[in-house]
């Protein structure tokens, strides 16, 4: 099965301007992501969807394929569409510009649980939250039946502990596989209210009826860069991988022998 991975990524972000070619250890933003996500064993190929010449002028400087798409796209989704129409796979895997700590495992995982269960268009994943970040609305929340099937999604703290009980709070990790027909067909669904109140693309999916099958993953491994806050945790995070292991650890006390 032909899967194609895109990586939608505009240079208007009203947070962090510019911030697909922000500097990440020495690498554009973008270009990190695009390593990791042409890592993965399952799909055919790797472009990033960019309305902006010099996005997709770094991505080709750094060997990468873009492809300029229109300006106008009000989500990552839609843009994921337009590639749909020009191109020939039958699965396409949207990876966000800003996750430079993207897994290709995760990715690997999700084209696999899209094309096991043909009855579903749409597939996502999620992983258990930290309690710490539930209230947090840029954290995104997930209820799911029994069979995965995603229920709703909120910035706001789902399940609400009513009685003062814990419960498991599942955060959704925002990579999302979708079948070309349905990206076809995108534009023709109906406008919603829910995405329009929660500011999230996926309950546009949810309130036309589109069942959206979720998958179980582990936390991310790094944080993915909305501000400028998380770009200098993102950076922080990579000059800690790059240290040696000993520097990571701390240096050991030194054991007497005598």
């Amino acid at each position: 099965m032909c899967t194609l991975c895109v990586i939608p990524a505009r240079y208007a972000s009203t947070r962090l301007p510019g911030k697909p070619l922000a500097d990440l250890g020495g690498v554009p933003l973008i270009c990190r992501v695009y390593a990791r996500a042409a890592a993965a064993r399952t799909t055919s190929g790797t472009l990033v969807a960019t309305d902006d010449d010099r996005i997709a002028a770094v991505v080709a400087s750094h060997g990468g394929q873009a492809l300029l798409t229109r300006s106008d796209h009000p989500s990552g989704t839609d843009r994921v569409a337009e590639i749909a129409r020009i191109t020939e796979a039958e699965i396409y895997v949207n990876v966000q510009g800003d996750e430079p700590f993207v897994r290709p495992a995760d990715i690997d995982a999700l084209v696999t649980l899209l094309e096991t269960h043909p009855a579903y268009a749409v597939a996502s994943l999620y992983h258990v939250m930290d309690p710490v970040t539930r209230d947090d609305p840029a954290a995104v929340k997930v209820v799911c039946a029994h069979n995965g099937q995603a229920l709703y999604f909120s910035r706001a703290a789902i399940p609400y502990p009513r009685d003062g009980g814990s419960s498991e709070t599942l955060q959704h990790l925002g990579l999302y596989a979708y079948r070309r027909e349905f990206l076809l067909h995108l534009a023709e669904l109906p406008d919603s209210p829910l995405a329009r109140a929660e500011s999230l693309e996926q309950l546009r999916f949810l309130q036309a009826g589109v069942p959206m099958l979720m998958g179980r993953t582990s936390p991310p491994a790094g944080p993915s860069v909305d501000t400028p806050a998380d770009l200098a945790k993102a950076r922080a995070l990579l000059a800690a991988e790059s240290m040696p292991p000993a520097a990571r650890r701390g240096c050991p006390k030194r054991i007497d022998t005598q």
